[in-house]
């Protein structure tokens, strides 16, 4: 998770929303992604996708079996699924994302009892780091909204 959060200060560096993943297969990084929707111009450049699709390449297979992913909020419902049909085995995630969170937060997409695979999961690892993150960088970004407001 340490080295989720150092992405996501890099996703921060670049002015973007700060989430960082990694993706683990036998105790070794294979792919490291952090959010780069703006810099990149595409809407589905989430940390994890970005993590699942360099762990993919370095494998050479779309099949992440075995394969953990680590990241420091709780997955959307595009990274959720993306996870599940690349048959990630565990997700471990820091803080909760009330607003999209698609473990049990707001949806409940990964481990949905229709689906024919099922993620081991834990949450709540270095959780306040990862909140206190997102909730600075958006605390910084409504105040500097209101500085542009201000006549």
């Amino acid at each position: 998770m340490e080295e989720a959060l150092r992405c996501a200060q890099r996703a921060l560096q670049s002015n973007e929303v700060p989430v960082g993943a990694v993706v683990v297969l036998e105790n070794k990084i294979i792919g490291r992604g952090w959010n780069r929707n703006l810099t990149d111009s595409d809407p589905t450049a989430h940390a994890e996708i970005i993590a699942l699709r360099e762990a993919a390449a370095r494998i050479g297979n779309h099949r992440l079996l075995n394969c953990e992913l680590f990241s420091t909020i709780e997955p959307c419902a595009m990274c959720a699924g993306a996870m599940i049909h690349a048959r990630i085995k565990r997700l471990v995630y820091g803080a909760d994302d009330p607003k999209a969170g698609a473990v049990h937060s707001v949806l409940q997409v990964l481990n949905h009892p229709r689906l024919n695979h099922q993620i081991e999961v834990r949450s709540g690892v270095l959780g306040n780091r990862c909140a206190e993150l997102l909730q600075e960088f958006f605390r910084l970004r409504r105040s500097e909204q209101k500085d542009v407001m201000k006549p």
